[in-house]
């Protein structure tokens, strides 16, 4: 089986579970379900796919946990979270534990199916970079004073450490590094990295900047690499890029 053809919906509620699968599989897709939080991480773990479909709210395991659980592990897997709820508190919550996407219910199959084509699609441009490392092709590094990012490869270093990032911080680190200084609004954002543009979804973008930023700022120290610019979105500084010889 295709890693691309394979996805995990991590669904309590039978009904939403058997409806998300029944139209995935309508995408020509593989669907396996899982009705417990805590019977999902070993079948993560032992098992590889394109996407995890993952509700926030499940027995035995919240789906907050088990994504801070793949991340230890996975930081490239795909995630999409499902949340009943509506408080932007319980939206950014899922993203700040490391969740690519949500969406709140009810959602329409539509608006479903072009989020679930842009994580497949992302996870086939992943794994077509790993083929490229496997053929020996040669690294097209980007470079910016004391940042690297490897596209091939999808490595990403700064001052000689490594940076662990997830696949969708990685593809926003990159589409930054290859435009630095240019400044990007939260919907541009989400139309070039996501690769759609819809209007709510705001927080999905704040939340990943953010992941991202205190990732590179634990070794930037002051100096910030990822700026917001404020009334009109965030862009790569690369003079920030540079770092002092004192920051260790």
């Amino acid at each position: 089986m295709n890693l691309k053809q394979r996805v995990l919906i991590v669904e309590d509620d039978p009904d939403i579970a058997e409806l998300l699968k029944v139209n995935l599989q309508d995408m020509s897709l593989s669907c396996e379900i899982c009705t417990r939080g805590d019977k999902a991480i070993p079948i993560i773990l032992a098992n590889q796919f394109a996407l995890i479909i993952l509700d926030l709210m499940l027995p035995g395991m919240s789906g907050v946990e088990i994504c801070q659980e793949i991340r230890k592990s996975k930081p490239e897997q795909a995630i999409l979270m499902l949340t009943a709820k509506s408080s932007e508190l319980d939206q950014i919550l899922g993203l700040e534990v490391g969740a690519d996407d949500y969406m709140t219910k009810p959602f329409s199959i539509p608006a479903l199916q072009a989020r679930v084509k842009v994580q497949l699609r992302r996870c086939q441009l992943y794994q077509e970079s790993l083929e490229q490392v496997s053929r020996h092709a040669q690294p097209q590094k980007i470079v910016i004073g004391d940042l690297s990012v490897d596209p091939t490869e999808r490595r990403v270093n700064l001052r000689h450490v490594n940076i662990d990032l997830t696949a969708l911080e990685f593809d926003l680190l990159k589409f930054f590094a290859t435009r630095p200084e240019q400044v990007f609004s939260r919907t541009q954002l989400l139309d070039q990295v996501w690769g759609y543009d819809h209007a709510g979804y705001e927080h999905t973008v704040n939340s990943n900047i953010n992941r991202l930023r205190n990732k590179l700022q634990a070794v930037a120290g002051s100096k910030q690499i990822i700026q917001t610019v404020w009334g009109v979105g965030y862009r790569l500084s690369a003079t920030n890029c540079t770092l002092s010889q004192e920051v260790e």
